[in-house]
């Protein structure tokens, strides 16, 4: 990895033009972008999410959809989020997680973990992402270490998704298997992030920020990130977002960076998003964020609906979730036929969206013309080289 850290390239970014590019862009400039194929620069992005673009939005959708297929084929990497824990020290005030809501708090043993994966590996999943709240148990007694060596022979892909670490505590996990790191900034704006972020360590922006890159030092193969649209206004949180994935294809060159744009759904605690990723606007971004990175891969939870996700799966998503539950221990609570929760979640992050068995994701992919993929990485690739 070289030159400085993301956190302090941020500031000297002006989004005052780029801002207005993304609101007042005309329709010459979108059409020579377009002819091009290509976003060179944030400034072209910018135009890309304009109302101008709007106006072309077939036109970008079919230009993100030949590029994405020229790069990746037509297949989709499909993974589940297994949760480890809800317990955590932080106070977010939007996150279901946060340790002043009264949810139930659950740590699974990690024989639980491993029937879970179990489970998950039975309907075809071979990737599995790994989340917990954040709390400091979890890397100093080793229960993750030992999570990622029990669940390997099912899940050859491992990906993380813990509390910011420090390069030298993620070694033990890369050496154990991991292949990914994902680490969510939430909101790139700083005022409104620490009025999110009250107590705890997660209220720390500039090392939230900076932690794909101490996670590449330590050796991930895949960095994630991404914003949590409803927070702030969604062109400032686009900008910022490929600000940051184009500084990550730059420093940590030897990662696939993959970005994720989650929009609110429900959770514990009283939140209500303060600002709206329209629909439109998710699929303009979408395509824009392809033409601007087109070796990145793009991630599309269950947070969205079935119909919506459908229309998005050939448009550049690279990789989708299915069947997912939120709540540790969620998927023994399942029907095993239906692929369906037995019993009120209370302990679940978020509600999700789409509720569809992975079968049946997997069934409307490929009625779409693409294959879902459930394995296109192995274990040995890491442990050979630890």
């Amino acid at each position: 990895m070289s030159g400085e850290l993301f956190s302090r390239r941020l500031p000297g970014i002006d989004f005052g033009p780029l801002l207005r590019q993304s609101r007042e862009a005309d329709a010459r400039t979108v059409a020579a972008i377009l002819a091009r194929g290509r976003a060179r620069d944030l400034t072209e992005f910018a135009a890309l999410l304009s109302p101008a673009a709007d106006e072309r939005l077939e036109d970008l959708c079919r230009l993100s959809q030949a590029v994405t297929r020229r790069h990746f084929g037509k297949t989709i990497r499909m993974f589940a989020p297994l949760y480890l824990s809800n317990e955590c020290v932080n106070i977010c005030k939007y996150c279901g997680f946060s340790r002043h809501n009264a949810i139930p708090r659950i740590t699974l043993p990690v024989e639980r973990v491993v029937e879970e994966t179990r489970l998950l590996a039975e309907r075809g999943f071979r990737s599995l992402l790994l989340v917990a709240g954040e709390h400091p148990k979890y890397v100093s007694n080793g229960y993750v270490e030992e999570v990622v060596r029990r669940v390997l022979p099912f899940m050859p892909s491992v990906a993380l998704e813990l509390g910011p670490l420090e390069t030298q505590e993620y070694l033990p996990l890369v050496r154990a298997g991991c292949e990914a790191l994902v680490v969510y900034q939430e909101t790139y704006h700083e005022p409104t992030y620490k009025d999110l972020h009250t107590a705890g360590p997660k209220k720390h922006y500039h090392w939230r920020m900076d932690t794909p890159e101490r996670a590449y030092q330590a050796g991930f193969r895949r960095l994630g990130i991404g914003a949590l649209f409803g927070l702030y206004d969604w062109e400032y949180e686009a900008l910022a977002l490929a600000a940051h994935s184009l500084h990550l294809t730059r420093t940590c060159w030897k990662a696939q960076i993959t970005l994720s744009l989650p929009r609110m759904r429900p959770a514990a605690g009283e939140f209500q998003p303060r600002y709206v990723l329209p629909d439109r606007a998710m699929v303009r971004l979408l395509c824009a964020l392809r033409l601007l990175l087109p070796h990145a891969g793009l991630v599309l939870s269950t947070r969205e609906p079935p119909a919506f996700r459908d229309g998005l799966f050939t448009l550049g998503i690279t990789h989708a979730s299915a069947g997912s539950s939120t709540e540790p221990g969620g998927y023994t609570s399942f029907d095993p036929e239906a692929w369906k929760p037995t019993r009120a979640q209370e302990g679940e992050q978020f509600h999700i969206a789409d509720e569809r068995p992975p079968e049946v994701v997997a069934a409307a992919i490929r009625r779409l013309g693409y294959e879902p993929v459930w394995k296109d990485f192995d274990q040995s690739l890491v442990l050979s080289e630890n």
